[in-house]
């Protein structure tokens, strides 16, 4: 009796016999964007080196074979040898005792902060109460001195009239940009004048924003861009140092980036160290 001859599937094999979700280069894995990993970006097709990884601003960047440099964000869409990867940024090592506080004065460990004084340190934006606090918050909680921020200049006489400055009760105010004829000079000229005007002192720096009271060298930079007035500032200066800049997420971030390049008063221009120091003299000297 002749053999039957072989059945012919006309579907092909079972498909769900498989995981056909898989994709073809297999699933991505998470790794850790190291120096000197060499990584090919899919999008791109850019091939190189990672040469730096800034974990504030999410970023890291390839160096290729003709020395050219491009960044990319960090996470998916890298290939490392044909394989799917997630680049992540390095953890950071854990910081050491300090000896000395940001601000330079002799660290004390263990020390406790003051109760609160009535007197405060009033600043002018969130930006400049983190690096305020980043750079002196230790001697300001020895000292028992609040830093408080106003959400701008225009806002200032009504803070003080809630406040009631007097003896005792002094007020320190940090403004940004203060520069002859500017509004906020004549707003610290205003409240000079005013009763509560000897229990209050008003000083300033000559920077469009408190980014610029950081010296660029720290971002790798050698100045801070002239940013036309057409142009958002912090956007401008975003753009112009190639760092992402769609949205208020990357300017916060930018800034996140900026304030982690401070680790001391030595990172900061000598036209702000004077003015806060000045601050706590005046608040602290009561």
């Amino acid at each position: 009796m002749p053999s039957p001859e072989p059945s012919f599937d006309r579907y092909g094999p079972d498909v769900l016999a498989t995981d056909w979700r898989t994709p073809r280069r297999g699933r991505a894995t998470e790794l850790v964007a190291d120096l000197g990993l060499v990584v090919e970006e899919v999008t791109t097709d850019w091939c190189g080196e990672v040469v730096k990884v800034e974990r504030d601003l999410g970023t890291v960047t390839l160096e290729d074979r003709r020395n050219k440099r491009r960044t990319f964000p960090l996470g998916p869409g890298f290939l490392l040898e044909g394989r799917p990867v997630v680049l992540v940024a390095p953890v950071r090592a854990a910081p050491r005792q300090p000896t000395h506080t940001a601000s330079g004065s002799v660290a004390v460990p263990g020390a406790r902060a003051r109760v609160a004084r009535a007197s405060r340190i009033f600043v002018e934006g969130r930006h400049d109460a983190e690096l305020v606090e980043k750079v002196w918050g230790a001697d300001l909680r020895v000292e028992g001195v609040v830093v408080e921020y106003l959400e701008g200049v225009d806002d200032l006489p009504a803070h003080l009239r809630t406040f009631g400055p007097g003896p005792g009760r002094r007020v320190g105010v940090l403004v940004d940009h203060l520069v002859a004829g500017s509004k906020e000079s004549r707003i610290a000229q205003s409240v000079a004048r005013s009763p509560v005007g000897r229990h209050v002192l008003v000083v300033g720096h000559p920077f469009v924003d408190i980014w610029q009271a950081v010296k660029p060298a720290r971002l790798g930079k050698q100045t801070w861009p002239t940013i036309p007035r057409t142009i958002e500032w912090k956007k401008g200066v975003c753009q112009s140092f190639g760092w992402p800049h769609r949205n208020q997420a990357d300017i916060a971030r930018a800034w996140q980036h900026i304030l982690a390049k401070v680790s001391s008063y030595a990172d900061l221009e000598p036209a702000l160290l004077g003015r806060v120091e000045e601050l706590i003299d005046f608040v602290t000297g009561e």
